[in-house]
């Protein structure tokens, strides 16, 4: 049986750099971080409802995602094709679900079981259609006013934009990596309850203002797809005061033992916009396969009171 120990990693062994840069609504960016890179998309076709809302410009959309050391090549998109071919158009929808939740709908006839990456305000997810080209799933928003791009990576996508205004009453950590990273969000509320991946909570606790719920995001079976965790508390409608500690756990792995380990993290508190960091990690040697490093500190606890 593999051994459990537990380490409490030193700060110096982390490297957390402040202010990466990503899209954000109205055009508005953070600071790049460390070995961000430019990238452009093309062909994306507008596909939201909400007239109302603001607009990118059609002929581009600018973003900057993190370039971990060991990123591979594909971690770039392609040079953007100019046009979407009329008789195969690429659609993305969305509407408001419980929990600032978005309800996506991806329609995309001609890229069937093909992987796409989502984008929205920072967080980015690799996805799969299945066999008719369609992808369904709930996102937790980042932004009451959420702007989504799909994109392929022929450079074909499309985006949505939809106003999730009971984002404001939520609080969201996001804990994002590119595959086998062996990494956990961790919640420990009010010293009881501990919502995390194997327990993930459920919508009828939050709306009852009792506590959170985890959402796991990202086709894990796809080879070096970005992932994602993001926990959600209900600050405005909690019913309990105290402190949720937020921590990441690392599992050592066969896949990871021995190699540096990239993640980024989003908070997302009291309506604000998200605070991104970045987080570097060296893991143990593959005689360690099977223990867990504990992170602690990394991510500010909550502090509640209850309504």
């Amino acid at each position: 049986m593999a051994r459990l120990n537990t380490y409490l990693l030193a700060a110096a062994t982390l490297s957390i750099a402040l202010g990466t840069g990503y899209v954000m609504q109205r055009s508005t960016t953070v600071g790049p971080a460390r070995g961000a890179e430019p990238l452009t998309l093309a062909a994306i076709t507008d596909t939201s409802s909400a007239a109302a809302l603001p607009r990118l410009p059609s002929e581009a959309v600018m973003m900057r995602l993190p370039a971990p050391a060991s990123a591979s090549p594909d971690m770039a998109l392609p040079a953007p094709q100019t046009a979407q071919a009329p008789d195969c158009p690429v659609t993305l929808t969305a509407d408001v679900a419980a929990g600032a939740m978005m309800a996506l709908t991806l329609e995309a006839p001609c890229h069937r079981e093909e992987r796409l990456t989502l984008h929205h305000q920072g967080l980015m997810l690799t996805e799969v259609t299945d066999a008719e080209g369609r992808l369904s799933l709930e996102l937790p928003a980042l932004a009451e006013q959420a702007l989504v791009i799909a994109a392929f990576d022929s450079g074909r996508g499309a985006t949505t934009q939809i106003e999730v205004p009971s984002l404001a009453f939520y609080d969201r950590v996001v804990l994002q990596w590119k595959g086998d990273s062996g990494l956990h969000l961790h919640a420990r509320e009010f010293g009881s309850g501990h919502v995390w991946a194997a327990s993930a909570g459920d919508l009828t606790r939050t709306a009852a203002g009792e506590g959170g719920f985890l959402t796991r995001l990202g086709a894990r079976d796809t080879p070096d797809a970005l992932q994602a965790e993001v926990y959600t508390f209900p600050r405005a409608a909690a019913r309990v005061s105290g402190t949720i500690n937020l921590s990441i756990e690392a599992e050592v792995t066969a896949a990871n033992c021995a190699q540096r380990v990239e993640a980024l993290t989003l908070d997302l508190r009291s309506g604000k916009a998200p605070h991104a960091a970045d987080l570097s990690l060296e893991m143990p040697d593959c005689e360690s396969t099977g223990d867990f490093l504990v992170l602690k500190n990394l991510i500010e606890d909550l502090k509640i009171a209850a309504n």
